[in-house]
This record gives C-alpha cells, sequence and structure tokens, in this order.
C-alpha cells in the first residue's frame, strides 16, 4: 500500500450518486490525478491517502485511493478558501473573507468552540450563525463516517444520519450488520443496506438479510402502491423474486416473524394478510379512536338545527336540497361524520352552513392537509384554515406532533377538507390529538386520487354504512353552468365530456404526435390562452397538469419547454444548476415537502416559519456567491434557500395531477398523448379537471383520452381499516 500527500488542486470528475472523483493533487513531487470514492473536497486542502499507483493506458500514472485523510487547513488563505467552498451552508466566498478578518488564525477554534462569536463578524446575525456553526459542525463530525460509507453510495446527507445515530462507533456496527441501518436510520432502506452488506461479504442466504427483505417487500408495498398489508401469497412470491430465495424457506422464515410479532398475520375470508406492526397499530389505532368520537358530542336539537338551517338559506338566497340538510342535520347530531361529493356538489357551502348551526360561541377550527387547500379553506369560510401538520405542531426536527395526546387541540368542533389525501398515520395523528367529546367532520372528493401515503382512509371509512355519513350527488344551481362541473361528474360516470362548444369553458385541442402536443402547450400557455382570456401574468393563471413524469409531454421534459419559452436564460439573469435541474431568476417554482422551520420574511418585515408543500412562488434573486436563492410566494412572503437545501424546490410551470391535489387554478391545460396504462386512469382525469376554476384545455389524442375515462382498473389498495372498522363495531353492538 502506498502513502500519498499533497494539497487538491481540482475536481476533474465526480458521481454525486457514489462519491466517485477524479480529482488533481499537488505533491512534492508534482501533480497526480487521484482517482476513487471519496467524499467532496475543495481546491487547497491537505490530503493524506492511501492506495496503490496505477498505469492507465490513456491517462497515464494515476493514484488508485481506498482510504483518505483530510487534515486541518492552517494558513488564513486555506482557511478562507476552505470556508468559501461550499462546504459550509450559508458561507460562500465574501462571507468567508469577513470570518477569517474577525478571527484570523483562531476562525476553526471559535467555529469548534465558541460559534456564538459568529454575531461578531458584520452581516451575520443569530439565525444565520446558528445555521453557518451547526453545518460547520455537522461537516466535520460526519467526514470520518462519510469517507468510509462513500465507497457504497451513501449519499453525504445520509452520511451524516448514520453518523449522529453511531457516532464514533459506526462503522463498527455497520460492518456488524449492515441491516440495523434499516430499522436504526431515517432513510436507510433495504437495498442500500444490502449494498453494503454483500461488499462486506455478508452471505446472500444470511438469516438477517432474509428477514430484511421481507419487511423491505411490505415497506415497498406501502410507500410505492400505498398498501398497508399484502395477501401471504403475494408477499412471498415478491420477497423470494427479491432476495433470489426459495419460497418454502421466505414462508418458514415468515411464519417465524408472524410468531415473535415482528410482522402480524390475519387471516380475513379466506386471504391471511401480513402487516408490519407499525401499518396494523394505526388502523387498528384510527379504527378505535372514529369508532369512540361517534355519539359522543353534545346534541342539537332538531329543531334548533332545522331553523338554523332556515336561517341560513335566508342570508344567503338559497335553497338546500333533502341531502344537502340531511348532511347539515347529521353533523350537528353526530361526534363523527363524513360529507363526500364531487365538484359543485356544495361541500363548501355546507361547511360554512354547518358553522352557522353549531353558531357563534362554538370554538371551531378548520384544516387541510396542504397549504394550497389551507388556503381555499380560509378563502371560503372566511376563517382561518390551518394545515394539519401546523395545526398538530409537527417538529422537522424531531420528527413528530407537539399536539397530541397528552397535549390535545383546545375546540368543540374540527372541520378537515380534501380528506382523501390524508394516508393512516396522519389520520391517527389527527385523532390522537382530540379530545373527548371533540366533534369532527371530514369532508372530500371519494373519486379523486387517494393520498400518497398509506392506506385507503376515506373510502373505507365509507364503506362502513353504519358510520354517519352523507354522500352528495346533485350540482349546485351555480355549477350548471359550468362543463367543468358537468364534465367531471360525466367522467367520473365513465362518459365521455362534452367539449368545444361554443361559449364553453371546456376544450380539446387534436394533436397526433406528442411532439406536436408539447409544441401546441408552450404555445398556448404562452400567447393564445393569454390573449383568449385577456390575463397578462400567464404564468400565474395557467397551470399546466401533466399525468406522467417522464415523456415528451412529461412533467420533466414540459418544465424544462416551458422554462425555455417563458424564462430563457440571460445574461441579466443568474441561475444555479442543482443537478439535472437548472434554476434562474424569475422562474416559477414550487416547494415539495413541508419544512415547518424554514423562515420567511414580508415586505414590511413581518417574519415567521414554515413553507408548505405544494406552495408555489417564483425566483426573484439568485445570489451565486453567497450561495442564496430567493423565492417570493403568493401570499407575498420571501425565503431565502440555501444552496444545500434546494431539493425542497422544483419548477412548476408543470405539475403532476399528484402534486396538484388540493390546490386550485384559474385555468388547466392537459397533454392527452398515452402513457402507461396503470397511470392513465379516470379518477387521475377526473383529479385534473376539477383542479380548474374558469378553463380546462386537454391537449392530444381522443383515443387517450376515451381510454382514460373508460380506465377505471384503479390499483387495488390493500387496507384492513374496514375490516377493522367492521370488527370493532360488532363488539361494540349490544349481545
Amino acid at each position: 500500500m502506498d502513502t500519498l500527500r499533497g494539497t487538491t488542486a481540482g475536481t476533474m470528475f465526480r458521481n454525486e450518486d457514489n462519491g466517485y472523483s477524479v480529482i488533481s493533487v499537488k505533491t512534492a513531487e508534482g501533480q497526480i490525478t487521484v482517482t476513487g470514492n471519496m467524499p467532496e473536497v475543495m481546491d487547497g486542502e491537505a490530503v493524506v491517502m492511501e492506495g496503490v499507483y496505477v498505469e492507465h493506458p490513456q491517462y497515464g500514472r494515476q493514484f488508485k485511493m481506498s482510504s483518505l485523510r483530510i487534515e486541518t487547513p492552517k494558513t488564513l488563505g486555506a482557511i478562507e478558501k476552505y470556508l468559501g467552498s461550499g462546504l459550509i451552508k450559508g458561507v460562500g466566498p465574501s462571507t468567508a473573507r469577513l470570518i477569517v478578518a474577525t478571527f484570523g488564525k483562531d476562525t476553526l477554534e471559535v467555529l469548534s468552540t465558541q460559534p456564538g462569536r459568529l454575531t461578531e463578524v458584520p452581516k451575520i446575525g443569530k439565525i444565520r450563525s446558528r445555521q453557518i456553526a451547526e453545518s460547520f459542525l455537522a461537516q466535520q463530525a460526519s467526514r470520518s463516517t462519510y469517507i468510509f460509507l462513500q465507497q457504497y453510495g451513501i449519499s453525504p446527507g445520509l452520511s451524516a444520519k448514520i453518523h449522529k445515530v453511531y457516532r464514533e462507533q459506526a462503522e463498527t456496527l455497520i460492518r456488524d450488520n449492515p441491516y440495523r441501518l434499516i430499522d436504526d436510520v431515517q432513510g436507510v432502506g433495504f437495498l442500500t443496506a444490502d449494498r453494503i452488506a454483500l461488499s462486506l461479504g455478508i452471505p446472500e442466504d444470511s438469516v438477517f438479510r432474509l428477514q430484511a427483505g421481507i419487511k423491505h417487500a411490505l415497506q415497498e408495498a406501502a410507500g410505492g402502491s400505498g398498501h398497508t398489508c399484502l395477501p401471504e401469497d403475494e408477499l412471498i412470491q415478491k420477497a423470494a423474486g427479491l432476495l433470489n430465495a426459495p419460497k418454502p424457506e421466505i414462508r418458514r422464515l415468515l411464519d417465524g416473524m408472524t410468531l415473535n410479532k415482528h410482522l402480524f398475520s390475519d387471516l380475513i375470508g379466506d386471504t391471511r394478510f401480513v402487516s408490519l406492526p407499525s401499518m396494523r397499530k394505526a388502523e387498528i389505532d384510527v379504527a378505535g379512536r372514529l369508532l369512540a368520537l361517534c355519539g359522543t358530542s353534545q346534541q342539537f336539537f332538531p329543531q334548533h338545527v332545522k331553523a338554523s338551517i332556515a336561517d341560513f338559506e335566508a342570508r344567503h338566497h338559497i335553497r338546500f336540497s333533502k341531502t344537502q340538510r340531511q348532511a347539515v342535520t347529521t353533523a350537528a347530531q353526530h361526534g363523527f361524520t363524513v360529507i363526500t361529493g364531487g365538484p359543485g356538489t356544495g361541500k363548501t357551502t355546507l361547511i360554512n352552513c354547518i358553522i352557522h348551526v353549531l353558531g357563534k360561541k362554538a370554538n371551531i377550527m378548520l384544516a387541510a392537509p396542504t397549504g394550497r387547500a389551507a388556503k381555499r379553506m380560509s378563502e371560503a369560510c372566511g376563517q382561518e384554515a390551518s394545515t394539519i401538520h401546523r395545526l398538530l405542531q409537527y417538529s422537522g426536527e424531531e420528527g413528530q406532533f407537539q399536539v397530541n395526546r397528552e397535549n390535545p387541540l383546545d375546540c368543540d368542533c374540527l372541520i378537515v377538507d380534501e380528506v382523501s389525501m390524508m394516508d393512516v398515520f396522519l389520520t391517527r395523528s389527527l385523532l390522537e390529538a382530540l379530545q373527548p367529546g371533540t366533534r369532527l367532520i371530514l369532508v372530500g372528493d371519494a373519486d379523486q386520487l387517494p393520498s400518497v401515503g398509506p392506506g385507503n382512509v376515506l373510502a373505507d371509512i365509507l364503506s362502513m354504512d353504519s358510520l354517519p355519513q352523507v354522500r352528495l350527488t346533485e350540482i349546485f344551481r351555480q355549477g350548471e353552468d359550468s362543463m367543468i362541473v358537468v364534465n367531471a361528474h360525466r367522467i367520473n360516470q365513465g362518459e365521455a365530456p362534452l367539449m368545444n362548444e361554443k361559449g364553453s369553458d371546456f376544450f380539446f385541442e387534436h394533436r397526433q404526435d406528442a411532439m406536436k402536443a408539447a409544441e401546441s402547450i408552450v404555445g398556448l400557455c404562452l400567447t393564445r390562452l393569454p390573449q383568449y382570456l385577456q390575463v397578462e401574468d400567464s404564468m400565474r393563471f395557467i397551470q399546466v397538469l401533466s399525468p406522467t413524469r417522464k415523456g415528451v409531454c412529461g412533467v420533466d421534459a414540459m418544465n424544462k419547454s416551458l422554462q425555455a419559452a417563458f424564462n430563457p436564460p440571460s445574461p441579466r439573469k443568474e441561475e444555479v444548476q442543482f443537478g439535472e435541474l437548472v434554476l434562474r431568476e424569475g422562474d416559477k417554482v414550487m416547494h415539495i415537502k413541508n419544512n415547518y422551520q424554514l423562515e420567511w420574511e414580508t415586505a414590511d418585515g413581518a417574519g415567521g416559519q414554515g413553507v408548505f408543500n405544494g406552495d408555489i412562488g417564483f425566483i426573484t434573486r439568485i445570489e451565486g456567491e453567497d450561495r442564496l436563492v430567493h423565492v417570493l410566494y403568493d401570499d407575498e412572503k420571501t425565503v431565502v434557500y440555501q444552496y444545500g437545501d434546494l431539493e425542497e424546490l422544483d419548477l412548476a410551470y408543470c405539475l403532476s395531477v399528484h402534486k396538484s391535489q388540493g390546490s386550485e387554478f384559474p385555468a388547466v391545460v392537459m397533454p392527452m398523448v398515452g402513457g402507461p396504462r396503470m397511470l392513465l386512469t379516470r379518477n387521475l382525469l377526473y383529479t385534473g379537471v376539477t383542479r380548474a376554476r374558469q378553463l380546462v384545455v386537454l391537449v392530444g389524442r381522443q383515443d387517450v383520452l376515451l381510454m382514460m375515462v373508460n380506465n377505471n382498473l384503479e390499483r387495488r389498495r390493500y387496507s384492513l381499516l374496514g375490516h377493522w372498522l367492521s370488527l370493532m363495531s360488532r363488539r361494540l353492538q349490544p349481545q
């Protein structure tokens, strides 16, 4: 084994997926090319490497690295270069100069032991000093772990998580049993642990591996398809294929895992279903709490309800149908009620009527799963609505809700909209936060796409006729003139939509070729629709929704095409590349995960925390030197992202239909050009169409549209909430 000492002098190639790099290192004998899996190194860092010298047939003599030690920079220039290299979040070259100018050769010592002193540096406040210090310390502490894990293709972020759990024991514990990572570290799945294990020489038939693979098959079914369980035979089939192991061996281990309660097996009818303990418990908890809610609230006298409904009708000059009156009455007379209906059936009006019936003195809270859905609910009801995560005070750092069983919500009634988007875990957290006697009213459209997360909560609740529920089918008067509403119901019933009628708000543009369809969509958004609708800011008014991510008309390609049309590169506009994503000043972007710690500020100086999945805004400024991106969101809040946080942003010229759930847009344009049949379903088309308030334009092939209308073969979701509701309700009935 050879040793190489020197100073890094540039990176010629780096694969971010596995850390494989080709770098140049200055040594006493001259420069040499070094190859191998390594952490990100910056120019000017002192390194000590072990490995072997090899002769490359094209590039000549190279050093093939097997291990790496990075030494602490000593000179002021080296310290400044290191801090400004991009490894420390929020510190670019200009900030690095200020820090080194303030602390000199003591800079790294101050950052390590007295990070609070960063406030002595000009332009660095308390919040930013804390961010810089945390980033520096995390970077220092995790490098050794990172160096070990990089050879297995583990990202820097995940390496930091692993280091946080195992600290200095990381390498020893992982070498002993890499599969422990799956249970101990969030974000490590079976495939990652398996790659490490096989590299370390752990045999394919190891019991550790086979048991982890069986669990992985269940977790994959939950994460990929929303299943909370699988039929036993289907699970064995999946696990055997994944692990390249015989089915009898998988069945034997599965029996042992259920016996030891590492998994659970429930015989329902003729089928045995296997569940992860966490999934099974979540569904049982939801069932028990829903049944406990039924009939627990203080009842309203029928005459009071009838009079309040009549008063509401008179005030708003409307006349409810029999079913709509039943919905309000049911909500008033039960501790738990679910109301479901499609667009134009008056769900929002009924929420307002329920609030009126319950009275001004009632402490009523409103909530929805996403920020945009909550905003819509607030505007429609004239009362603040919150995301469920904010309502329950989710702590991203701790990964749990602060409002819970021990610290419940203080309200008389909670009304939740867009319930189809709620998975079983979020539903359980919400139910756990309700005090006995709190009235719960769930509102949603059962025909929309189910939740991204596991479970089929709304559908399972509605399968129980014994639970208080009302289905709205009649279209309200204000929806009768809208072909969007009419066509949404036609699609839902398996009928072709009515299109291109004079004065209509629902159009179809024929394009046989996918490329032609993409070009047409760009033209519609850029010039034709803005002229037709007489709007100037078409990017805010028009939203492209695609059924797929891939393909010429998929989300990824359409975003690039629309970005090139609306916001092309310019010397006057800064831009940053993050992976394959190019973000440019002026771009329309979406925040794609809930971040309750992310800080925002308004133009008048007000500030707060929290940016939510689905929030849409525009990039106003990019500071390349300090690696910062400024985004102004629809609610006039500005958020400053560090480059390391750009994974939370995506272009939003085109969104997937799934990402659009809970949102509404004035105009929606959708491509109809084909794709996987499992994606092109009736409820996906229905969900996309119902996102539009004023205009829908479909572009592509009519046969694809008709295929989607007729494709009601939704992927079945295996879930047991309905089973537990049925079982528990029978037990509660008097014998």
